[in-house]
């Protein structure tokens, strides 16, 4: 891998974030359109928040990193010239949002040649912000003056453990999370990219979920991994692409999990 400017593009990282939560806030617990992407009668929505988001990162973007990649949850997918790509999410727990829950996020990672290099997680009411980097494994809060560490966690049955829903999950899933949630100490619901957050901060110690986008988790394996946990596919292997996710601040917590997910 060649070396990255690394200060350079977490500190843009930071200069994106701050141009979602400026472009968030003033919709929050106030006025705005929400707009379902659906018509199968299932909910996905999209708000004036997320869009407004978006668009602001994008033309920061297209400003320092023209020949930079991009991939935004509202906006679709740029091409990238160098091998560097932007994966965004602007607003991650859009339900958690339009409902005045301050568990949601802004989602930012880049990727270098389709593998995470850099993640932020930014919460703008509550102004907590998460960054890691593969680049070295570090992670920290908010202007890198407090490192941030994963807990280790022996066996399931010391652990604490979320998913967004247990109704997303349909026949072998929903099996395999039974299995996990029966073992686990404590089950934690509908807390999106917070959960994530919390497994680096050393709160949480898992997470399961299925059917994930790349802007799901792009910016959360840097923060992850950087803070001493990793990110994984429910069968072990890569999950930078999305699908069915593990995340873990201890390795023997992922076995543990890993082996009632077979």
């Amino acid at each position: 891998m060649p070396t990255h400017d690394t200060t350079r593009l977490i500190a843009f990282a930071d200069t994106l974030a701050d141009a979602a939560r400026d472009a968030i806030l003033p919709y929050f617990r106030a006025k705005h359109s929400i707009t379902n992407k659906l018509d199968d009668g299932r909910f996905d929505p999209v708000t004036d928040a997320d869009q407004a988001a978006e668009r602001a990162m994008l033309a920061l973007i297209e400003r320092e990193f023209p020949d930079h990649g991009v991939l935004g949850e509202e906006y679709g997918e740029r091409a990238s010239k160098s091998g560097y790509q932007w994966i965004l999410d602007p607003i991650d727990g859009t339900r958690a949002f339009i409902s005045g829950l301050p568990t949601w996020g802004v989602l930012i990672g880049l990727y270098y040649e389709d593998r995470p290099l850099i993640g932020v997680m930014d919460q703008p009411f509550t102004q907590e912000r998460y960054r890691g980097w593969m680049d070295g494994a570090n992670a920290t809060t908010r202007g890198g003056t407090q490192a941030i560490k994963t807990r280790a966690c022996v066996s399931l049955k010391d652990a604490t453990f979320s998913t967004t829903s247990p109704d997303l999950f349909e026949g072998y899933e929903a099996r395999a999370w039974a299995n996990v949630q029966r073992e686990a100490k404590l089950v934690r619901y509908g807390l999106d990219c917070y959960a994530y957050s919390m497994i680096a901060a050393g709160h949480v110690d898992g997470v399961l979920e299925s059917n994930l986008k790349p802007f799901d988790i792009a910016a959360l394996i840097p923060i992850i991994t950087g803070a001493g946990g990793g990110v994984c596919a429910w069968d072990g292997g890569d999950a930078s692409q999305g699908g069915r996710v593990l995340a873990y601040g201890d390795a023997r917590a992922r076995d543990a999990a890993l082996n009632l997910l077979q």
